[in-house]
């Protein structure tokens, strides 16, 4: 099956050798995103809300490139660097999420990307 890339400019260019996202069939793959501002490259400032809400807006404009909404991703994978997060960016992941939720993993990671607190991919698939 060909591979199609995936490319917003409304999302941070990629830091290393990876697309922003790859749809094979019917599914997509979007690659972790961390909070990075698209216009400046820069990591956003604020709490770990703030950081966690450019990751999902990072995230839609993404999918929104590939033409799909997030009530078509069928999995999340979140890395925190401090797991004592966990409650805020579940909170966060509510204001862009409704049930039926995606499926999820939340794993604990020394460093990120930037001295990132948090970073996330995503796969979706298509009806």
């Amino acid at each position: 099956m060909p591979r199609q890339i995936i490319h917003s400019d409304n999302a941070p260019k990629a830091i290393g050798p990876y697309s922003q996202a790859v749809r094979v069939g019917n599914t997509i793959y979007l690659s972790g995103q961390t909070p990075l501002d698209p216009a400046t490259g820069d990591l956003v400032t604020g709490d770990i809300a703030a950081q966690t809400r450019r990751v999902f807006d990072n995230l839609q404009a993404v999918c929104a490139a590939a033409g799909i909404t997030f009530a078509q991703i069928a999995r999340v994978g979140i890395y925190l660097t401090d797991l004592g997060n966990f409650a805020a960016v579940n909170g966060v992941m509510k204001e862009y999420f409704s049930e039926p939720f995606p499926a999820r993993s939340t794993i604990s990671v020394v460093a990120l990307p930037r001295n990132s607190q948090v970073e996330i991919d995503a796969i979706a698939v298509i009806d």
